[in-house]
């Protein structure tokens, strides 16, 4: 009866070491998320045919691809639906070469943290960073 209660033991610890999972060298490697399209704070990263109209705004989530993105609407009171690490696009009437973008914090929704201009056609960083 002594054995018993040391070989069950022994048995419940090489049994979950042969269920442990380890990776092997055939085990192919996740493919990485593709980000549509490829954003930072020197490019918008933003299609052009998808910029708010001139007067509009429009949150866009980083990462998101773009047709999965909220239409444009007015900008009364779009930071209050704006969710955690968003941006908000706008394309003022005074200047149409340019989109003011207002960034969302990544931990507060609705919360403006950054507040950078770029370059409608291009999309490169005019000023803010």
């Amino acid at each position: 009866m002594r054995s018993a209660r040391l070989v069950v033991p022994c048995l419940l610890v090489i049994g979950a070491a042969a269920c442990s999972i380890t990776p092997s060298a055939s085990t192919p490697e996740p493919q990485p998320v593709r980000r549509y399209p490829a954003t930072s704070a020197k490019t918008l990263g933003v299609p052009p045919g998808h910029l708010p109209p001139v007067g509009q705004c429009r949150v866009w989530v980083p990462g998101m691809p773009p047709g999965h993105q909220a239409r444009a609407r007015s900008c009364s009171n779009i930071e209050r639906d704006a969710p955690k690490g968003s941006w908000i696009l706008y394309r003022p009437a005074e200047n149409l070469k340019v989109v003011q973008v207002r960034e969302i914090d990544e931990r507060r929704p609705g919360v403006v943290i950054h507040m950078r201009v770029y370059d409608a056609e291009k999309g490169t960083l005019v000023r803010g960073g």
